[in-house]
């Protein structure tokens, strides 16, 4: 079931953090594997601040908030 959650919240925060950075969303599985891979980076960047979730919003916020700056991250590689 966690994992049902996990992909749940990656595909929301994958597509908010499309929605705040570029306009638009990357597709089903294209805002998964953003949202994943931001709640991986939002994990150890809320951690090392010492910021803890308690319910799935504060997830989804911390998921959204990695998303962002992997997305930041790759346009400026891009460039």
């Amino acid at each position: 079931m966690y994992m049902v959650w996990f992909i749940i919240i990656g595909a929301i925060a994958g597509w908010l953090a499309g929605q705040i950075t570029k306009g638009g969303g990357f597709g089903l599985l294209g805002n998964i594997i953003v949202g994943i891979l931001g709640a991986v980076i939002g994990g150890w960047i809320a951690h090392a601040l010492g910021i803890f979730s308690g319910s799935i919003v504060g997830e989804i916020l911390i998921a959204t908030g990695g998303s962002v700056v992997l997305l930041f991250i790759i346009g400026l590689i891009k460039k």
